[in-house]
């Protein structure tokens, strides 16, 4: 018998029924007079889940990595000082582009387990007394080592100093699932991909950009030479519900679904569900009696946990027990972390019975590989936590009624 392989990685997520319904459909025609009618609102309606007050979304075939590009080719321009942080494979890989696209990085070096140090760039952002930088990059979510940053506490250290700089955040593994509040946050450039919290295959770069990048793109001079991520083209055509390259319309039919599920649920109880069903899988590891790799509480993610294994435990041996005896996919340690840390992926569709089956799965294989856990122990401290923390109802807050 086959069974659908149990896919538990920080992305690609499970694609909802409905959203592969929603893409089962023949291939149409992307310069056709009615397919403005899709597109336009789909532009209108990501501005919601991305909680923005001015600017425009943007939708590119590729990854969330194009968008990144996008971000920066549209706004900055070559030999600009930007500030980075560099914590774990992702905001390395943020700063190795920026590097090779001619920016100056002034990289904070953080710990891996940590995130972005808001303390150090405020004591940075407040000596910049000549506005030399240019933009302030974070990480909202290192999916490699399952670590949350503090936006809104990045924007409170540029209005402490006064500091005009454009903040780009790495939405990626965050939008759809954790807190964005672009407009509220004052965030430039938020980057994001269909595969993560927008329950997609892989496929589309998502960048939303406020009103005030749009204008340093339209006034900077010396920008970045670029044609495919280019602004510019994109609003030429955007405002009449086109592109200006062929689309992945197939993909662009299921975010339209993917969009009404994330509304209809209500993105703040979107936010919620997240951290709940984190907070279940983060029982579920204490009570194996491990650690996550992310240092303190204030770094917990709640779309991955990155789980280390005791001394003398290969975390790819779990990772591949769980693949081959029981059918169930893990993220794997990278980098720094590799052959030390596995990841549950616990984002986009999910309930408690998936969390439950990943921890099941999980037990199974640490015991297989040597590690001493009490099989039951952390399905049932994931059990004790979802019955004490009930789903709250959207409109009473009391516990929904069986």
């Amino acid at each position: 018998m086959t069974v659908t392989p149990h896919l538990f990685i920080p992305g690609p997520t499970n694609v909802p029924d409905a959203v592969r319904i929603a893409m089962n459909l023949p291939m149409e025609d992307m310069r056709s007079p009615e397919f403005p009618k899709l597109t336009l609102p789909i532009f209108e309606d990501l501005k919601k889940v991305f909680k923005m007050k001015d600017g425009r979304v943007f939708l590119f075939p590729s990854s969330g990595t194009g968008a990144w590009e996008s971000a920066i080719q549209n706004t900055l321009a070559v030999g600009d000082k930007v500030l980075m942080s560099r914590f774990g494979q992702f905001s390395l890989l943020w700063v190795d582009m920026a590097e090779r696209l001619g920016l100056k990085p002034e990289v904070c070096d953080e710990e891996w387990g940590t995130g972005v140090p808001v303390e150090k760039y405020a004591d940075i952002l407040a000596k910049d007394k000549n506005h030399e930088i240019k933009a302030v990059f974070i990480t909202q979510n290192e999916t490699a080592t399952g670590v949350a940053s503090d936006v809104a506490g990045v924007r409170k250290a540029l209005d402490a100093a006064k500091h005009p700089a454009l903040l780009f955040v790495d939405g990626v593994s965050s939008v759809g699932s954790l807190d964005m509040r672009m407009g509220e946050w004052g965030v430039d450039c938020c980057v994001s991909g269909s595969q993560k919290g927008f329950m997609l295959p892989t496929g589309l770069g998502i960048l939303a950009v406020s009103q005030k990048a749009l204008d340093v793109n339209k006034s900077k001079n010396g920008r970045m030479n670029r044609c495919f991520f280019s602004f510019e083209d994109m609003i030429k055509t955007n405002d009449q519900g086109f592109f200006p390259y062929t689309p992945a319309t197939t993909l662009i039919r299921g975010l339209r679904t993917s969009i009404d599920l994330l509304l209809g649920e209500g993105i703040d109880n979107v936010v919620a569900r997240h951290h709940r069903l984190a907070s279940g899988v983060r029982a579920g590891v204490e009570a194996w009696g491990l650690k996550l790799c992310a240092k303190a509480p204030k770094w917990h993610s709640d779309t991955v946990s990155a789980v280390l294994v005791p001394d003398g435990i290969d975390s790819n041996a779990v990772t591949k027990t769980a693949y081959y005896r029981y059918n169930t996919s893990l993220g794997l340690g990278l980098n720094k972390v590799a052959g030390k840390v596995f990841r549950i992926g616990h984002l986009g569709s999910l309930d408690e019975f998936m969390v439950g089956g990943v921890l099941f799965a999980v037990e199974m294989a640490l015991k297989d590989c040597g590690v001493p856990v009490k099989l039951g122990s952390g399905t049932g401290a994931a059990a004790e936590y979802f019955t004490k923390n009930p789903v709250k109802s959207a409109t009473s807050k009391e516990p929904l009624k069986a």
